[in-house]
């Protein structure tokens, strides 16, 4: 069985965002960039299905800059067999991204597809679902636990009143949760090994997409400072505060 990862290259989320002087956007300047977590969330479970002998080839693609190459090595360093990356250097939208993924899921014919549910960039959680909706294939989101049975997949999901069980019949795209894998880390030997391994270089004009984006961003703003919180000494007065002063009661 053949698996698909999609995975993005963002903010490393141990670094703190600055916002542009001009409120255009993120300073990306001499900041660190990393795989997205649900994203290496997304490879580990794919390697872990070939280590249970369901997977026989694992293949990442990712969307983005020539140094977005970084990210699919990495990838290949977890235990990928091969990778893709669609080169551009334009912003590119859930939509967008779905779209030049559907191309590449018609080119590789695969029978699982595994993405992060969202990233922490932009935070849509869209292009999975997107994806699906394109393709025509079954979707399993939020998934805590994936288990391959013959031609279908059981996806355990986390939703509001607690876990949801899903079959789907293969070919499907199932959405990773933090809690469906630890991911691993990459030992020395791999990472050599991952510089070796094919990475095939796309543009989007490869697969018929046009990159025309249909939301503009018209500012970004850093979040409020908050403000530092005071002691009561008692419920009255604490009652007294958020009727009087928060005006919340």
């Amino acid at each position: 069985m053949k698996v698909l990862v999609a995975v993005k290259r963002v903010i490393d989320y141990n670094v703190k965002v600055r916002v542009k002087a001009d409120n255009s956007g993120v300073d990306l300047t001499n900041i660190k960039m990393a795989m997205n977590p649900f994203c290496e969330i997304a490879v580990e479970e794919a390697v872990r299905l070939k280590e249970k002998g369901v997977a026989s080839e694992i293949v990442v693609v990712s969307i983005g800059p020539k140094v977005a190459q970084e990210q699919v090595r990495t990838a290949l360093a977890l235990g990928a067999d091969r990778g893709i990356l669609i080169e551009t250097d334009q912003e590119v939208q859930s939509l967008q991204a779905a779209k030049l993924l559907k191309a590449v899921v018609d080119e590789e014919q695969p029978q699982l597809v595994i993405l992060g549910k969202q990233s922490i960039d932009s935070d849509n959680n869209q292009t999975g679902q997107m994806l699906a909706a394109l393709a025509g294939m079954p979707q399993g989101t939020f998934a805590s636990e994936v288990a391959v049975d013959g031609d279908k997949v059981n996806v355990t999901r986390e939703v509001d009143g607690g876990l949801m069980t899903v079959a789907l019949t293969l070919p499907a795209v199932v959405t990773t949760d933090l809690r469906l894998n630890e991911p691993r880390y990459a030992s020395l030997p791999n990472i050599m090994k991952a510089k070796k391994k094919p990475l095939d270089m796309k543009s989007p004009a490869d697969f018929g997409v046009e990159l025309k984006a249909s939301l503009t961003t018209l500012k970004v703003e850093e979040p409020p400072k908050r403000s530092a919180g005071i002691k009561v000494a008692d419920i009255a007065e604490l009652v007294d505060k958020l009727k009087n002063e928060a005006k919340v009661i």
